[in-house]
């Protein structure tokens, strides 16, 4: 069964606002959150895993898929859904020859070039980065907007999951240029209800189907 990426958390604790993130992500879950990466760019690989396994246990009795944003190993060690890589990360063709044929691997696309070039690859999804410009998450290329998504929809016959600047307010209009799904970071971790801000996500992906 193909998964569903379409309201997809990407996790960032210190836009958690002092709660704890499993807390987050449980009540985003309920909300009707569909897919779970966990991101910890300084987080060392013991308090990596012990979060990746935390984590595990709010959303498998779910049926919420977890992935692991870059770290392989800690993938491997959880025994998690699947793993994200950017550009600049472990190359996608080692991932898939560590992790195996029924891992779900995302990777970032940034430009048309990259895209075209993945196309070949058995890549799950392209994480589609940024969409708009976001204060979240800054090393990234230049936004691809609604006509660039709109291209790269034309072009590729992947899952498309946007992420960058997103939030209720635009969701549907990415959705229609293309996008199989929303990545959220801000609009989850740092909302004030993260049941009600999933739950507006999803009304917005119901809207555009």
């Amino acid at each position: 069964m193909r998964p569903d990426y379409s309201v997809y958390l990407v996790t960032d604790r210190p836009l958690c606002g002092g709660r704890a993130l499993m807390e987050v992500v449980a009540q985003a879950v309920q909300g009707g959150v569909t897919m779970v990466q966990l991101r910890e760019k300084h987080a060392d690989t013991r308090e990596f895993v012990e979060l990746a396994q935390a984590l595990l246990r709010v959303v498998r009795p779910v049926g919420v898929p977890l992935l692991i944003n870059d770290r392989i190993d800690v993938a491997m060690a959880v025994g998690a859904d699947g793993v994200h890589v950017g550009q600049r990360d472990m190359p996608y063709a080692d991932a898939r020859r560590m992790l195996g044929s029924e891992a779900i691997i995302g990777l970032s696309v940034e430009s048309l070039e990259q895209a075209r070039e993945a196309e070949q690859w058995d890549v799950d999804y392209f994480g589609v980065s940024p969409v708009f410009a976001t204060g979240t998450k800054t090393d990234t290329g230049d936004p691809w907007g609604l006509e660039g998504l709109r291209c790269l929809r034309r072009a590729s016959t992947k899952p498309l999951v946007g992420i960058g600047g997103l939030g209720p307010s635009n969701a549907e209009d990415v959705l229609r240029a293309g996008a199989d799904g929303i990545a959220v970071v801000s609009a989850i971790c740092g909302a004030c209800d993260p049941v009600a801000a999933a739950a507006e996500l999803r009304r917005a992906v119901s809207a555009a189907s």
